[in-house]
């Protein structure tokens, strides 16, 4: 079987936009063997909104990489294996703004990608950042850089949340009959608060997924020029 090769480049900029949900509605769409993994019994979802660069395999020249936009719908999630409790994120969808990784998505990007029209602007701290996928998904996010956290948040800091958030650098995806795990390392973990001004996930608001009342926005966090690498791990049968 062909392994996902060891990936390395640079994350631009890096929007997590967070999610409080009750636990009974997120299990239910959860495949097995995952289950939410509880923050003051409340259940973390949230999407990602990623900018790429220099994208390749690890070793090669910056120059031979790629860039792209992209957004994955994450959920925090532990499972059993071997014994043990482990933790990361379940990541049922991602979509992007490059061709290419719609093409070769689970040999060398893991899970299926879909395609999606950016459409992303930026001023100093101000980020304006959306997209609508090939499926009719769309996301929409409009913040600012902001100097404080959440009072809203049911993290009581932001090293609270970032703390939470750094622990969820194992993502497994779905593609066929499996799922496909990659681990993110970053060479540096910073994260910045932002203050939304109005955000939109026609995932996080089908009442069909995630009944009224069932999941609401808790906070949002940016990062900025990250050095990274991607590490393949063993995935798992469904």
């Amino acid at each position: 079987m062909f392994k996902i090769p060891t990936i390395h480049g640079y994350i631009d900029r890096r929007i997590l936009v967070n999610y409080s949900a009750d636990p009974e509605a997120v299990q239910k769409i959860l495949p097995y063997p995952f289950r939410p993994k509880p923050y003051k019994d409340r259940a973390i979802v949230g999407i990602c909104l990623i900018r790429l660069k220099h994208i390749k395999p690890k070793g090669f020249y910056d120059f031979m990489g790629v860039n792209s936009e992209n957004g994955a719908h994450r959920m925090a999630v532990e499972w059993d294996e071997n014994g043990l409790t482990k933790s990361g994120v379940y990541i049922p969808r991602r979509d992007t703004s490059l061709i290419l990784n719609t093409i070769v998505g689970g040999r060398i990007f893991p899970g299926e990608h879909h395609q999606a029209k950016f459409n992303v602007h930026e001023v100093l701290q101000d980020y304006n950042v959306a997209f609508k996928s090939s499926d009719g998904t769309e996301v929409s996010v409009n913040a600012s850089v902001t100097h404080s956290f959440s009072e809203k948040s049911i993290f009581d800091t932001i090293e609270d949340a970032s703390e939470f958030l750094k622990k969820g650098e194992l993502g497994y995806s779905p593609y066929g009959i499996k799922f496909q795990g990659l681990r993110l390392h970053t060479y540096k973990w910073e994260v910045q608060p932002l203050k939304v001004h109005k955000v939109k996930s026609s995932v996080f608001e089908n009442k069909e997924i995630f009944p009224e009342g069932s999941v609401r926005f808790d906070n949002a966090l940016l990062m900025t020029n990250i050095e990274h690498e991607w590490h393949s791990v063993k995935g798992t049968t469904r």
